[in-house]
């Protein structure tokens, strides 16, 4: 598995293990962003995100390392010569287990919920470095519209679990770091155009 670095963006993406859904309820979705909010917004900047029942999809981009080595977490903080050392051995470890930890809190509550047992996600989540800003603008696309691509919804902002909402600026989010993924696109004109020439071309394959 390759390992998680700093100051890289990713496409992180999980699905339940097996063919249960790893939301049942609206209540689950709003929990699991709670329990996101708490392990991965402090490591990394949400670009995007995407619940559905059975998986989820994020866009994110990670932390310099020096801003992760100042976090007020146990085991990571260092200081002096050993500041350089500690970080090449030790940071992958810590984002993967910030992770870990996100879906081990989120199994234990719902496996409580639901009296059931063992794991909910599968135990290796993906992850795909973004290497261009092509790939960072079809990630993106594919994210916000991963809804209509699974044909849970004929329109993306019908679906309440992503990130979308942000981008029409309905409410200020309180996970999404917006400038970004704009400036990527230009301006938000053009992420809405591309948007719908996405949708346009997820609907003809369907009709095919």
């Amino acid at each position: 598995m390759e390992p998680l670095l700093p100051n890289q963006i990713y496409h992180i993406y999980n699905h339940a293990n097996g063919y249960e859904d790893i939301f049942r309820e609206e209540k689950n979705y709003s929990f699991f962003l709670e329990k996101y909010k708490k392990h991965i917004s402090p490591i990394a900047e949400t670009f995007a995100y995407c619940l559905l029942p059975n998986h989820f999809h994020l866009l994110i981009k990670l932390k310099k390392i020096e801003d992760l080595l100042d976090l007020p977490i146990q085991n990571i903080q260092t200081s002096g010569k050993y500041r350089q050392r500690y970080s090449e051995e030790k940071i992958s470890y810590f984002l993967s287990k910030q992770f870990a930890n996100l879906f081990s809190s989120y199994t234990q509550s719902f496996n409580k919920v639901y009296y059931r047992r063992g794991s909910l996600f599968l135990k290796n989540f993906k992850r795909k470095p973004i290497l261009s800003p092509e790939q960072f603008r079809n990630t993106f696309l594919y994210i916000q519209l991963n809804a209509v691509k699974h044909k849970i919804v004929k329109d993306e902002k019908d679906w309440k679990w992503s990130s979308l909402a942000a981008y029409n600026d309905l409410f200020e989010h309180h996970l999404i770091s917006k400038c970004e993924p704009i400036e990527r696109f230009d301006n938000s004109e053009n992420m809405h155009f591309c948007l719908e020439n996405w949708k346009e071309k997820l609907l003809e394959i369907d009709d095919e």
